[in-house]
């Protein structure tokens, strides 16, 4: 960074984040039912619904792993996050993806997050993401399964990149008398299995010998682990806090993300 004529350059002791006062991050994991997100200089994880309330009515912006209103959802962000950024702002944010999100989904959350005015988004897989948090060895390939609210995925990492992805619009809200856990265990297993029958390698096997990973809100109840379990014959390991562990991870590689020699050439009133 070059100083101005006749000053002289200015220098910032460059802290561990959270706690860089130049650098300011966000961790941010945009889910149909919650929104969670970590930001550099706060210790407590925010979570709220996924909502927006214009008048009396109230607009769900994000449904079933697809982003239907992306102005709404910008409005949401910069409700929950625009007056917590401490100046300059320009946030660098770890945003985590549906699996099958695709290019669409990635767009659409770009625009959004366009509102909280960041030097840098960087997407990441929320299977990554749960990866990261569980200190998992990402030489070996491993199976996570999320068991969200509005949405059920299975995705494979290989080397921790996704190699192979299912997903359902099912999930822990849609519980009740008609949608027993069972049906959502068995639509998880079904996944898996397709998931086994196409793959022409040994990637799948290995990952199923080696445990599942669980993440979700579904991960804490019994009632659908235990069918699951029986279902895929294999261990299931429940990240710790599973419904927060996609936005914990993302906060990890964000920390990971500050920390490289090349995040200081962006760092406001750093001089390399």
């Amino acid at each position: 960074m070059t100083a101005a004529p006749g000053s002289r350059p200015v220098t910032t002791r460059h802290r561990a984040w959270r706690w860089c006062r130049p650098c300011t991050g966000i961790a941010l994991d945009l889910g149909s039912a919650r929104t969670r997100a970590c930001v550099s200089g706060r210790r407590t994880i925010l979570d709220v619904p996924t909502a927006v309330f214009p008048g009396d009515g109230g607009t769900h912006p994000v449904q079933r792993g697809t982003i239907v209103d992306t102005a709404a959802t910008a409005r949401m962000l910069d409700r929950l996050l625009g007056h917590r950024m401490r100046p300059p702002g320009h946030p660098l944010i770890i945003l985590t993806t549906p699996a099958l999100g695709g290019v669409a989904y990635r767009a659409a959350a770009r625009t959004a997050v366009d509102v909280l005015r960041p030097r840098t988004v960087l997407t990441v897989p929320a299977a990554r993401a749960v990866a990261a948090v569980a200190d998992c060895d990402l030489a070996r390939p491993l199976l996570v399964v999320d068991l969200g609210a509005h949405l059920t995925e299975v995705t494979l990492l290989t080397d921790g990149a996704v190699t192979d992805a299912r997903c359902t619009a099912l999930g822990t809200s849609d519980l009740d008398g008609l949608t027993p856990p069972g049906r959502i265990a068995e639509a998880a297993a079904a996944m898996v299995t397709a998931m086994l029958a196409q793959d022409r390698t040994s990637q799948m096997t290995d990952a199923l010998q080696r445990g599942v990973l669980l993440a979700g809100g579904g991960a804490l109840r019994g009632d659908l682990t235990g069918p699951l379990t029986e279902r895929l014959h294999t261990p299931l390991r429940p990240v710790p806090a599973p419904h927060t562990a996609a936005v914990r991870g993302a906060a990890k590689l964000l920390q990971a993300a500050h920390a490289h020699p090349s995040a200081a050439a962006t760092r406001p009133g750093h001089s390399p």
